[in-house]
C-alpha cells in the first residue's frame, strides 16, 4: 500500500480557525508594510523592487527579466516601475556586459539607504508579531 493514496483527514474547527487567523496575521502584516513605505516616500511595489534587487541570490543586480519572475509581473510592468524608480533615484541601470539586450538594475546609495531603513521597520514589526505569522501545518499538522 506504499503507492496507494489516502484521502486527507477532513479539517477541524480548530483547522479553520488556524488558517482564518494566519490570514489575518498576513493581511495585518501587509497593511502596516503598505502604510509604513509610504510614510517613507515610496509605493509598496517600489519597496519590493528594491528588496528583490538587494535580496537577489548571489549578487546586487537583476535584470528586467529576473524582477518580472521575482515580483510576478509582466515584464512591461518592470520596465515601467524601473523608470519611475529610477526618477526617484531609487535604482539605477548599467549594461549587462555579457548580453546587449539586457541592462542590470541596481540600487543607488539613495535606494540602499532607503531600503536599510525600511527593512529595520520591517524586521522590528516581524519581531513584534512573532509567531502569528508563522504558517500552520509547518509541523505537519495544522493545529
Amino acid at each position: 500500500m506504499d503507492g496507494e493514496r489516502r484521502e486527507p483527514e477532513p479539517l477541524t474547527k480548530a483547522d479553520f480557525e488556524s488558517l482564518a487567523t494566519f490570514r489575518f496575521a498576513v493581511r495585518r502584516y501587509l497593511r502596516f508594510s503598505e502604510e509604513a513605505v509610504r510614510q517613507n516616500g515610496v509605493t509598496p511595489q517600489q519597496y519590493q523592487l528594491m528588496l528583490a534587487v538587494k535580496g537577489f541570490p548571489g549578487r546586487e543586480w537583476a535584470t528586467v527579466g529576473e524582477l518580472a519572475e521575482r515580483l510576478q509581473l509582466r515584464h512591461h510592468s518592470v520596465v515601467e516601475l524601473v523608470n519611475r524608480a529610477q526618477r526617484l533615484n531609487l535604482v539605477a541601470r548599467a549594461p549587462h556586459p555579457d548580453d546587449r539586450r539586457a541592462v542590470r538594475i541596481t540600487l543607488s546609495e539613495a535606494g540602499e539607504q532607503l531600503l536599510a531603513r525600511l527593512v529595520s521597520i520591517h524586521r522590528a514589526e516581524l519581531r513584534r508579531v512573532g509567531d502569528l505569522l508563522r504558517p500552520p501545518g509547518v509541523d505537519g499538522s495544522l493545529h
